[in-house]
């Protein structure tokens, strides 16, 4: 796995808001895509989710809007792993336009689940040396300015 996790898709006209832009929980979606997206990168296909009855859930989420996006822009999610364990990832997404503006980022913590017991598990072997992989060249990258952040209003 030497590739680098990149999801790409376009502002579809479903997507664009009376305000001339893409709606809120379009960005959303595009997030839940490109995480649906780093499943099969790393190896959690469709078959291997329905044979060894193992995927990933979504705990949190945070959403940052940045920029604009309009129908039929194009837009790419990147990933960078901020934090691993046995069945956690702490994943960082940046929703960019072909001009490589950053139109959104969203951070998440995403874990494994057995299906059959409907409980938290441990990446399946493959999966979790896909992960090592990427977690090997991005535990050395800084944090983006928007991970971690917390929600309110500041007073002064």
């Amino acid at each position: 796995m030497d590739r680098m996790f990149n999801f790409k898709s376009e502002v579809k006209p479903e997507w664009v808001d009376y305000n001339g832009h893409m709606n809120d929980a379009a960005y959303a979606a595009v997030f839940s895509y490109a995480v649906d997206s780093l499943m099969e990168f790393f190896g959690l296909t469709k078959e291997v989710i329905e044979n060894e009855k193992y995927t990933l859930f979504t705990l949190e989420t945070h959403l940052c809007y940045l920029n604009e996006a309009y129908l039929g822009e194009e837009l790419h999610v990147d990933l960078q792993l901020l934090d691993v364990d046995s069945k956690r990832l702490h994943a960082f997404f940046t929703m960019k336009n072909a001009k490589e503006v950053v139109i959104a980022t969203s951070e998440q913590m995403l874990m494994g689940m057995d299906q059959e017991i409907g409980k938290p598990a441990p990446f399946l072997p493959h999966v979790k040396e896909n992960i090592d992989h990427v977690w090997n060249n991005h535990q050395w990258i800084e944090k983006p300015k928007q991970a971690g952040r917390v929600i309110g209003i500041k007073k002064k």
